[in-house]
């Protein structure tokens, strides 16, 4: 995360028991209140698989105890969405339920399993796969971001949204250099133009579109029909899920068009959870266990 540590005063923490390590909270302090680190699109209490109930309760416990001792009042977490976890963990939400947490955001993901195999696509989609079939598109995996950045995102995003993607094309090099297994940029051509395209961010449950974007005339070519359907049918068909990330508007509200899209791909809405938890309230966790 150091890529953008000039825009966040870390204070990221690790919870041991003994010299064992139990969890890590990524997070950043700002305006006395710490969050699950909000330069991460997920976050929460990452925890060892082999973690036992008991421990997490302790874990957490401990965290606002910690903070509260810090003259820290108020801890704001956003939760990993379940697609993303390696195992069953959904210990937090009870934990959350305990501690009268409150719920004040909840964000829609549009996701599929893509090894289902009665998944249909809907008319309008299967027309778009077509339209990119007759105008002889071709979808190639590239490993520069340049032109994508360049041609596509940055002028459609500052012309429909007057915004530029959250990573900088030198953020997005950077992060390839990284993780160069798990950062993947498909572009779509139309005689050599390039015409749309999609950035990948794949770990090892999922495949999530963090970026999707095309020219103009991405309807008429139907260029990210075609596109996704390469990449669902041929390239990550053996993944567990496909994420096509949130629908929102910057008002909350939810875009029903894009919904409607992803939608037209198979995609069902699950959800990720944010919460305010009041840190003196850990002793709500002393008499959870009977």
């Amino acid at each position: 995360m150091d890529y953008h540590s000039d825009l966040f005063s870390d204070h990221s923490l690790l919870i041991y028991k003994d010299k064992t390590l139990l969890g890590l909270l990524p997070a950043n302090l700002k305006d006395g209140k710490l969050y699950s680190h909000q330069g991460l699109t997920y976050g929460g209490l990452i925890l060892t698989v082999t973690i036992k109930f008991k421990y997490v309760l302790e874990c957490f416990k401990t965290l606002l105890q910690y903070l509260e001792n810090e003259g820290i009042k108020e801890l704001v977490v956003k939760q990993i969405p379940s697609i993303y976890c390696s195992h069953p963990s959904a210990e937090l939400d009870y934990i959350f339920y305990k501690l009268n947490a409150e719920l004040y955001r909840k964000d829609i993901l549009s996701v599929i399993a893509t090894t289902t195999e009665d998944i249909k696509f809907s008319k309008d989609r299967l027309d778009g796969v077509k339209r990119g079939v007759k105008n002889n598109l071709i979808v190639k995996e590239e490993y520069t971001f340049d032109d994508f950045w360049n041609v596509i995102l940055i002028p459609n995003l500052d012309r429909k949204h007057k915004t530029k993607p959250v990573h900088s094309l030198d953020e997005i090099k950077l992060l390839k250099q990284r993780f160069p297994n798990n950062i993947r940029q498909f572009n779509v051509y139309k005689d050599n133009e390039l015409v749309a395209g999609t950035t990948i961010f794949e770990t090892k449950n999922v495949a999530h579109s963090q970026y999707i974007s095309g020219n103009s005339k991405k309807n008429m070519l139907g260029s990210l029909d075609f596109l996704h359907n390469h990449l669902l049918c041929n390239v990550f068909n053996r993944k567990a899920f496909f994420d096509f990330g949130i629908s929102h508007d910057n008002d909350g509200k939810v875009n029903e068009g894009l919904l409607y899209w992803k939608e037209g791909f198979g995609a069902r809405s699950i959800t990720q959870d944010f919460y305010e938890i009041d840190t003196t309230n850990h002793t709500l966790l002393n008499s959870v266990f009977s």
